[in-house]
């Protein structure tokens, strides 16, 4: 997918966090220590450097949620983390989104912490941010769809 298509995607999925641009894909798809799974109707960017790995963002065509692609574009970062060295995945996620939240502690991940007021709504209100993690090398692995 091109900067400008992902940006489009994270459009249609995101107010809060704020979507990313064009730009700040094109940003993070020029950094070597970025990865890119995606799928046709949705992507996750993911980032490793000295055995962790940080799951940046995931997004999936509203029309087509709650069809399987989250999980299976989760299996695949979870993948190329571990290919690239992480023995340990987090991700943070927004307080106020419980479908994400089960998503992700479906896949084995805890939360681990709480940034508070960590994002900004469209109306100026802070929102906390959930830090969840996973181990990799020990974790059962998730089934891809």
């Amino acid at each position: 997918m091109t900067p400008d298509a992902l940006a489009a995607l994270h459009g249609r999925c995101f107010v809060t966090p704020a979507p990313w641009s064009a730009a700040d894909f094109a940003g993070f798809l020029a950094d070597p220590l970025c990865f890119l799974v995606c799928a046709d109707q949705g992507f996750a960017l993911g980032r490793a450097v000295a055995g962790e790995a940080e799951l940046l963002t995931l997004a999936v065509a509203p029309q087509a949620r709650r069809q399987g692609i989250a999980r299976a574009l989760l299996a695949r970062l979870m993948q190329q983390a571990q290919a690239r060295g992480a023995e340990t995945l987090f991700l943070e996620v927004s307080a106020e989104n419980p479908a994400a939240i089960a998503l992700y502690a479906a896949a084995g991940m805890a939360q681990t912490g709480r940034r508070r007021g960590y994002y900004r709504a469209p109306d100026g209100a802070r929102i906390d941010a959930l830090v969840m993690a996973r181990g990799l090398a020990t974790a059962q692995p998730l089934a891809d769809g």
